[in-house]
């Protein structure tokens, strides 16, 4: 995998700095609907949607040897270090075609997530919340099961959905109740259907002055 320079990254970086890029979190477990809300959120709103997830599976498929650890993390459902991830959403970040309005679905899910994201990126965006879609295990895993028969996806069988949601209550948890604490979450229920729980999030960004 060819990572972006660094001097590139740092100049698009540089020149948005009179206007951060506005920056929200999509956390939840896994099949809880995060996905499809962003694309809602990019089609109403303009966002550009960044799934930690999905930037790493594509980078799976280069067959190198990050695509391979990748692999392996994918498997056992565990998160995948911090440096590979934060170097894709910079790289994508950059590439957005002049679009300065980012959903990161699926990030920070560790503290080793969040620790890197605060050293390497707090100064250069404007972090606004973490938009958290709340929903329980049995629900979160029959959507997971579907999608996997759907898609093939590697991770969306019962073995690895059971890794998943292990990692997602001892981690990612944690991630929601820091962010809890300092007032920056905006939980939303995601047990009802697309549609309602859209509904929810257009309230939500009409209080948060998004646009």
């Amino acid at each position: 995998m060819v990572f972006l320079p660094v001097l590139r990254r740092a100049v698009f970086f540089r020149a948005t700095k009179l206007a951060k890029p506005l920056v929200i979190f999509v956390l939840g477990g896994p099949g809880a609907g995060k996905g499809t809300q962003c694309s809602k959120i990019v089609e109403k709103y303009g966002f550009v949607h960044l799934s930690a997830g999905e930037l790493l599976r594509e980078a799976r498929a280069s067959d190198s040897e990050v695509g391979q650890l990748i692999t392996s993390c994918m498997k056992e459902g565990k998160i995948v270090p911090v440096a590979i991830t934060i170097d894709l959403l910079k790289k994508a970040m950059e590439s957005s075609a002049g679009n300065n309005k980012f959903l990161i679905d699926g990030f920070p899910r560790n503290r080793d997530n969040l620790t890197g994201w605060e050293c390497e990126m707090n100064d250069r965006v404007d972090f606004r919340f973490v938009l958290f879609f709340d929903c329980p295990e049995t629900t979160c895993m029959e959507r997971a099961l579907k999608r996997g028969q759907e898609s093939g996806r590697v991770d969306d069988n019962i073995e690895s959905f059971k890794k998943r949601y292990k990692t997602y209550i001892s981690d990612t948890m944690d991630i929601v109740n820091y962010y809890d604490e300092k007032g920056f979450v905006r939980k939303i229920s995601s047990i009802p259907g697309p549609e309602e729980v859209f509904a929810e999030v257009q309230s939500l960004f009409s209080k948060e002055s998004i646009v």
